[in-house]
């Protein structure tokens, strides 16, 4: 599931037909250079500071995937879609990275394991978020990191996973957890929002 600046998108929306214009969202494309440092600048903070094996998963047209790339990291990213698919091949040709059309759930990696998993506004849309994060932290080396940028979005019913319910569901599989709030910083988002935003980083 992706985010708007101002809504959240139902789960049903056809992601295929909306790949086109999914750049658009300050947030999604990064091409103002402010929300474009915003996110490399955390990214930076989060991901591990050696070139590292990195899953982004639920990937999209592969914004973060490029940052992470610019840093130094080998990306593989997957997505749902095959038309964010190829957006995303577009955008880092060249790079270090790879493109798998897939289940964010169950990701199409084989035995491959990875050192920082990369997770953006999907993990609340999903029905067993336990189950998932299990199934991800299985995608780690040892001493890898669980990257998850989620939020609570709308006042009047609000959908989302609080971060207090996140931790909580890491508490069992991480060493440790750190949240990061990220609602107070305009330039990630293009400007000022209100609802819940943040990342936690949870070692393994």
């Amino acid at each position: 599931m992706r985010e708007n600046s101002d809504e959240v998108t139902s789960p049903g929306v056809d992601w295929n037909a909306a790949a086109a214009a999914f750049d658009d969202e300050p947030d999604h494309g990064l091409r103002d250079p402010e929300v474009r440092a915003a996110w490399a600048d955390r990214l930076r903070a989060w991901l591990p500071e050696r070139a590292s094996d990195v899953l982004d998963l639920g990937c999209g047209t592969g914004s973060l995937s490029l940052l992470a790339a610019e840093q130094g990291h080998r990306v593989t990213g997957v997505d749902l879609s095959p038309a964010m698919i190829d957006l995303a091949r577009a955008k880092l040709a060249g790079r270090d990275a790879v493109f798998l059309h897939g289940d964010a759930t169950a990701p199409p990696v084989g035995e491959e394991r990875f050192d920082a998993l990369l997770v953006r506004h999907l993990l609340w849309a999903l029905p067993d978020p336990a189950r998932v994060l299990r199934a991800w932290r299985a995608l780690l080396r040892p001493g890898g990191r669980l990257v998850l940028v989620e939020g609570v979005w709308g006042a009047v019913t609000p959908v989302g996973i609080p971060a207090d319910r996140l931790t909580a569901l890491l508490a069992p599989l991480a060493g440790h957890t750190r949240v990061e709030r990220l609602s107070q910083d305009p330039r990630l988002w293009g400007g000022p929002v209100e609802d819940e935003r943040y990342a936690v980083v949870a070692t393994v």
